[in-house]
C-alpha cells in the first residue's frame, strides 16, 4: 500500500502484440483511474533491420498514437539503437 503515489513509470516494446496491446491498455487503464498522476513511458520501437517479423511495424503505428494519448511524457527508444 501507498498513501501518497506520484506518478507511473512504464517501460515496454511496441513492435508485439503484448507490448502494443496490453501496454496501450495498461497505460489507457492508469489515464482513467488515476488523471491527475504523471505517467512516464519508455517505447522501444522495432527496427527495420533486425526485425523478426512483418507486422512489428504495423503495431508500433498503430499503438503510437494511443500511447501519445495517455501519457505525459513517452520516450522513444530505437530497438538497434540500444541492441
Amino acid at each position: 500500500n501507498c498513501d501518497n503515489v506520484q506518478g507511473f513509470i512504464m517501460t515496454h516494446s511496441v513492435g508485439g502484440g503484448t507490448g502494443s496491446g496490453l501496454g496501450t491498455l495498461m497505460l489507457e487503464r492508469l489515464a482513467v483511474d488515476h488523471r491527475k498522476k504523471s505517467k512516464l513511458a519508455f517505447h522501444i520501437v522495432p527496427s527495420p533491420n533486425i526485425s523478426n517479423c512483418i507486422v512489428e511495424s504495423y503495431n508500433a503505428v498503430l499503438a503510437t498514437h494511443s500511447l501519445l494519448d495517455h501519457t505525459e511524457v513517452s520516450v522513444v527508444l530505437d530497438n538497434e539503437q540500444i541492441y
